[in-house]
């Protein structure tokens, strides 16, 4: 039986001005261990379909954890504001993908993300090379998360 699963996806272009302070690697927990499968499924998903690999980025990390701790607080999925992270982390490029309910960081990509349109276009967008995904699980014992895709200028 299939969770219950819910998406959205946002993709904004515009210009950036300032940076944020890097923010630490996830330490090896099952929200760190969800995000890194998610991370690994959606760099295959780009492999496969003769896209660049994303590379992590330490800037759109802190934007997707703080993302996903929101929405398993709130036990809601919505976007954050992509005009704050395209000033933030120097972007002209930035999109989100953002779910809640599925059991896996795989399940998320393969089942989720790249079964959307909008999603999948964020997913395979050939300009994006950064990347981060954060995950949490809500009160309600759900799985809340967020991708952060991004381009420097």
């Amino acid at each position: 039986m299939r969770p219950h699963a819910a998406l959205a996806v946002t993709i904004t272009a515009l210009t950036t001005l300032a940076l944020a302070p890097a923010v630490p690697a996830q330490a090896a927990t099952p929200a760190g261990t969800y995000a890194h499968d998610a991370f690994v499924a959606t760099n295959h998903q780009r492999l496969r379909h003769d896209r660049v690999k994303l590379t992590r980025s330490d800037c759109l990390q802190g934007f997707a954890r703080m993302q996903a701790r929101r929405m398993a607080h709130k036990q809601e999925i919505y976007h954050q504001d992509l005009q704050k992270i395209l000033d933030t982390c120097h972007l002209n490029l930035v999109g989100e993908n953002v779910a809640a309910g599925f059991t896996s960081g795989r399940s998320v990509v393969d089942d989720g993300w790249m079964k959307s349109k909008d999603h999948r276009a964020n997913i395979l967008e050939r300009r994006y090379r950064g990347m981060a995904i954060a995950a949490r699980k809500g009160d309600d014992g759900r799985w809340y998360v967020s991708q952060v895709f991004g381009r420097h200028s």
